[in-house]
């Protein structure tokens, strides 16, 4: 389904509610709708732990909310560092600009938006880190040094030591070694 609809976008949080185990979200101009599985959840939950007691007071964390970039791309990251000032409105749609960093965790359907799609868009955004995790794999990638063509740096650390990653948020600590991996993901690189 192609969006034509500029109403939509404001309008696609209220859809959400009418299925239960998927997110929705809009990239390049498709209504994409998702399932989640457990290990997608767990391991939004274990980074969103890690990152909360390391980020200053200040920073708030927003997880599949919208952020729309444009008429063709509405993204809910699985997790967005915002101001808390900014997650106290409780809004159902954010300006990409508020990001600090952003998350997203790989999921059979979104291996192309998560790698290819997002990378170009969040970078183009100035978003300082882009961390992908990779449950499918068992790894992390992160993108740092954003311009208007995607992020310059990049690196694949597997699951297993502690990922450190420098940002304008401080330097960050995250645990991979208890992230789980998809059993039955065909491929672990």
């Amino acid at each position: 389904m192609t969006v034509s609809d500029d109403r939509l976008h404001s309008q696609l949080s209220r859809f959400e509610d009418m299925f239960p185990g998927y997110r929705m979200e809009i990239v390049e101009g498709n209504i994409m709708i998702s399932p989640v599985k457990p290990h997608h959840a767990q391991t939004i939950r274990l980074v969103w732990n890690a990152l909360e007691v390391q980020v200053a007071a200040e920073w708030g964390f927003a997880s599949d909310v919208a952020f729309p970039f444009d008429d063709d791309n509405e993204f809910c990251p699985d997790l967005a560092v915002i101001l808390a000032s900014e997650v106290a409105k409780n809004e159902g749609a954010y300006p990409p600009d508020l990001i600090e960093l952003v998350v997203e965790v790989v999921s059979h359907g979104s291996v192309r938006r998560d790698y290819q799609v997002k990378p170009r868009w969040y970078a183009s955004r100035g978003i300082a880190n882009y961390l992908i995790f990779d449950p499918l794999k068992g790894h992390c990638v992160t993108m740092w040094n954003p311009g208007p063509d995607g992020y310059l740096g990049r690196d694949t650390v597997p699951y297993g030591p502690e990922l450190t990653v420098d940002s304008p948020l401080g330097r960050l600590v995250i645990p991979t070694g208890t992230l789980p991996v998809d059993p039955k993901a065909p491929h672990r690189s």
